[in-house]
């Protein structure tokens, strides 16, 4: 004999401790934003890590290089910066490293003025690569600078992308990655993402539907594409919706029917509410189609009416 108690029974509410729902709700609130947040760091911390250093590494070394011509072997006696008198200009005149070479003094004179507690660099190329830090790869500068050209790349990227000889490169790089073992796996799973994310979609969905599919009583979410054609609506002896029933979790793949459009449901959400819950595997559900939300709704407007009633009986009350 089945066990019919009231622990067991799906229709009796739930016994959950308050102080464990109430941390669960502040958990839900707390939570979506912390991972948003480390989410978008990590992002920056890893572009800052492959992307940006490794181009500001690149430019010092070419700017360092540049001006490896104006570091001196040997110079005058009477130029070297230990001998600098007031009053006189000091372009003219050199220092010493401790690598005995001589750097200009006005490049010397920057390096000192915003070493701060660090100790001088000991080489003519080290006081030199600080140089440029200071002088040209100032934050303000480096990153509008570095934003401007990864998107320049960006847009090259995407124009050879477009044409087919991109395509065959792109092609065979893929086919040469997807031979790896393990490797395969980890960027099917990456591309797949990114293709559903940043490619632009071929399909205008038009609304989201709920679909007795693949049997009567299995409900299946679709988004409809349009009209289906002229012979199927001829047969069917009524309007025929054309829908696209995503699969889960990568709704990038699915199934294509063809629905009587009485038999499909309309549905109160958006195109990026019927993603989210087919990505989540149903797991995120649009807030206006929970009924604990709705019932929490209905008890509010039911105080604030109680709460209004009361407020009039008062004033009623006291009035002449």
């Amino acid at each position: 004999m089945a066990d019919m108690s009231p622990r067991n029974d799906p229709l009796q509410p739930s016994t959950e401790h308050p102080f464990r729902k109430a941390v669960l709700r502040g958990l839900g609130v707390v939570v979506p934003p912390l991972l948003t947040i480390v989410i978008f760091l990590w992002v920056a911390g890893t572009v800052n890590q492959f992307v940006l250093r490794p181009f500001a590494s690149g430019v010092r070394y070419a700017l360092v290089w540049h001006f490896e011509d104006e570091i001196q072997e040997e110079v005058p006696a009477d130029r070297v910066a230990a001998k600098l008198k007031p009053g006189v200009d000091p372009t003219q005149y050199y220092y010493e490293t401790p690598d005995r070479k001589f750097v200009p003094y006005a490049v010397y004179d920057l390096v000192r003025k915003n070493q701060g507690a660090e100790p001088l660099p000991e080489t003519a190329k080290g006081v030199y690569r600080r140089y440029v830090e200071l002088r040209y790869l100032k934050p303000h500068v480096v990153v509008p600078t570095f934003l401007a050209i990864f998107i320049l790349v960006l847009y090259l990227l995407g124009k050879f992308m477009a044409a087919g000889i991109g395509r065959i490169f792109v092609g065979a790089f893929e086919r040469g990655i997807l031979q790896l073992p393990l490797v395969r796996n980890v960027y099917s799973s990456v591309k797949q993402v990114t293709d559903f994310l940043f490619s632009p979609r071929q399909i205008e969905y038009t609304r989201v539907v709920a679909i007795e599919y693949p049997r009567a009583g299995i409900w299946s979410l679709g988004l409809v594409t349009g009209e289906s054609m002229l012979d199927i609506r001829a047969a069917a002896n009524e309007p025929v919706l054309s829908i696209l029933v995503p699969t889960s979790p990568m709704p990038v793949t699915g199934y294509t029917i063809n629905v009587r459009k009485s038999e499909a449901l309309d549905l109160n959400i958006t195109i990026d509410q019927a993603f989210q819950f087919i990505v989540s595997c149903g797991v995120v559900v649009p807030p206006q189609q929970l009924q604990e939300a709705l019932e929490e709704k209905a008890e509010a407007e039911q105080i604030e009416s109680d709460a209004g009633q009361a407020a009039a009986g008062e004033n009623g009350v006291a009035g002449p």
